[in-house]
């Protein structure tokens, strides 16, 4: 048998070591590249195997240079170091596993100090700017950023995300949650999608506290609400009589609300046009794709009475062609609020629905023509393949009919009711 080696190396033998792998026994090696860089490597066995690990980097090494105050182990720090490791192995130590296990550790510890450092706010911004490109307008962003600085910040936005628990989110929620419904349930929806992306990140674990169904829905009584796609409408009977007590009013949301009434146009379709989507000359209206519901451009013919409307608002000299009190967009509860104080409890998208009723039961017209008349998607894939028009001279004449049917049956002056002073157009 080889003679066993131990202590085979001498400090002069390091120090002069060529390129290779040298024993210096008991499973003690020194690596020396051709590069000219050297390490000490300890090789033992386990189950059968031999395995290195590295000794010049290990903790118990570090100790001993911060205590000499040198850069590189010497053969008797080596030495040293290689016999605590021995020392392991007899004891049924993997040194390689406890050093992953430790380095595995350190990882977790320092995740973990950069997760807590991640608040909630700073993981809604995140999240805003990772998908405002894809939301329809500006302004439900802007709304998006309002709420939850006006809600949710003053609360939770400087808590560690992962943090963020039911409680919490109660405390943003139940001093509006009968107050303001509607806000509210978009700022919980906020919260809950903000959460949502928190956990994918890896910010946060276990179920997310926002959520409605099942949770906090145990907690949080219902809101009450106006359900999607039942607006209060009027019976188109009574259209007529609603737009002579509009023309009564000398307001510019009077005449937004008739205007919008004329088009069968939604709210936010009429409160935010501008004239450079207006033709007078041609009398047509056309709303960019960017501010449909559908994403399509939609060309409203514009019957007189519309122009008319147009014609008196141009004074005003605003980009807008209904401006608000303030001179920016009107306010989208404008045409709301002013049909409150006509003590009216119709809606004014229920007034879509007015013009759809009156278009079935009075015109003969098709039902595609009153259906794109209120920019509606066609529901047969096959019939929108092949129909690539918009059937507008049908829609003009459409929409000449229901104004004159708005104006009781009479034909239509063109005369407004004046205006307030262009310096300062009111909303109500």
């Amino acid at each position: 048998m080889p003679k066993k080696l131990s202590k085979a190396l001498t400090p002069l033998q390091v120090k002069n070591a060529k390129p290779g792998r040298h024993a210096d026994g008991d499973g003690l090696h020194l690596l020396v590249k051709k590069t000219g860089s050297r390490s000490w490597v300890y090789r033992f066995m386990l189950d059968g195997n031999a395995r290195d690990v590295g000794l010049s980097r290990c903790p118990e090494a570090m100790e001993l240079l911060r205590r000499s105050g040198g850069e590189e182990l010497t053969l008797a720090q080596a030495r040293d170091v290689a016999a605590i490791y021995r020392m392991k192995v007899k004891a049924g130590i993997d040194p390689l596993a406890e050093r992953e296990e430790a380095a595995a550790k350190a990882a977790a510890a320092k995740q973990a100090q950069q997760v807590a450092s991640v608040t909630f706010k700073a993981t809604a911004e995140a999240y805003i700017e990772a998908n405002e490109d894809n939301w329809r307008n500006a302004k439900h962003r802007q709304q998006w950023k309002n709420t939850l600085e006006t809600y949710a910040y003053p609360f939770i936005g400087e808590m560690p995300v992962a943090e963020v628990d039911t409680p919490h989110v109660l405390t943003v929620l139940e001093p509006i949650w009968k107050a303001k419904p509607e806000t509210a349930g978009r700022v919980r929806g906020r919260i809950e999608a903000i959460l949502d992306a928190a956990k994918v990140r890896g910010y946060r674990k276990g179920e997310n506290p926002a959520r409605w169904r099942g949770h906090l829905s145990q907690i949080l009584p219902a809101r009450t609400r106006l359900s999607r796609g039942h607006h209060k409408a009027a019976p188109y009977a009574e259209i007529p009589d609603i737009l002579r007590q509009l023309r009564t009013r000398k307001a510019v949301a009077a005449l937004a609300l008739e205007f919008t009434i004329l088009t069968a146009a939604r709210t936010g379709e009429a409160i935010g046009a501008t004239w450079a989507e207006i033709d007078l000359d041609k009398a047509v209206w056309t709303i960019p794709a960017s501010r449909m519901k559908a994403s399509r451009e939609h060309r409203v013919p514009l019957p007189d009475r519309a122009m008319a409307i147009l014609e008196a608002v141009r004074k005003l000299g605003s980009p807008w062609v209904f401006p608000g009190a303030r001179g920016g967009q009107m306010s989208g509860m404008a045409m709301a609020m002013l049909l409150r104080r006509m003590k009216s409890e119709v809606t004014v998208h229920g007034f879509r629905s007015s013009f759809r009723d009156w278009a079935a039961e009075c015109t003969g017209y098709p039902h595609e023509v009153c259906e794109m008349a209120l920019s509606h998607s066609i529901g047969n894939k096959v019939e929108a393949a092949y129909r690539r028009g918009d059937l507008f001279e049908k829609r003009r004449r459409l929409m000449a009919e229901w104004a004159d049917f708005c104006a009781g049956g009479s034909a239509v002056s063109g005369e407004v009711v004046p205006l307030r002073a262009a310096s300062g157009p009111q909303n109500g």
